[in-house]
């Protein structure tokens, strides 16, 4: 994927693992001579701490004349956000974040995403899964039950409930790793897998 072709990031929450990419992004877009705008869209303070670990991995770069439009957009949960062709509803989780964290459904065109971002199991996963021809899950633990996250188990179990076509786990942690391929009978994530809808 060309980075400066990304027109739209979405971010479940505002913890470190799952957006601190994105100062690297915009400085690779400065460089590389990027024009096309980037928006990014986020719980409420999305803007703030992004521009924040800018200031922390780049000093003074959050001020610099960008070459690039760089636009935010706050989601407001359980209300529909359209950002082009693309239509995003936000669920809320259980995922202390310093902001709100959401499971997000994500529409474009015929096709439905749905996304976990990180949480322990609740029911608005379900409202995000549901119907959808792609659920993408964290699922850091294979039995573990630990608060703010999913385990393999608590997905097996809910697989049914949850009503996607295709589930993914993402996010795994080394319990889960070190299971695969023999003991998951789901499918997951890996560095360079292109799923197609």
């Amino acid at each position: 994927v060309d980075p400066s072709g990304i027109p739209l990031i979405l971010l479940s929450h505002l913890h470190g693992d799952h957006f601190a990419g994105i100062p690297f992004l915009i400085l690779d877009g400065q460089f590389s001579r990027r024009t096309r705008p980037l928006l990014i869209a986020g719980p409420p303070g999305v803007e703030g701490r992004v521009r924040e670990a800018l200031e922390v991995f780049f000093p003074g770069s959050s001020r610099v004349q960008r070459k690039f439009p760089v636009e935010f957009a706050e989601m407001k949960e359980g209300s529909e956000s359209a950002f082009g062709d693309i239509r995003v509803t936000p669920f809320s989780v259980v995922h202390p974040s310093g902001s709100l964290s959401y499971a997000l459904r994500v529409r474009c065109g015929e096709k439905e995403i749905g996304y976990s971002g990180d949480t322990e199991w609740n029911e608005n996963l379900i409202k995000a899964a549901r119907g959808t021809d792609l659920f993408i899950s964290e699922c850091y633990f294979f039995d573990k039950k630990i608060n703010y996250h999913l385990n393999y188990q608590i997905l097996k179990d809910q697989k049914e409930n949850l009503g996607s076509r295709r589930l993914v786990l993402t996010h795994m942690g080394e319990e889960v790793l070190n299971r695969l391929p023999s003991m998951i009978d789901m499918e997951w994530a890996e560095d360079g897998k292109k799923i197609l809808l």
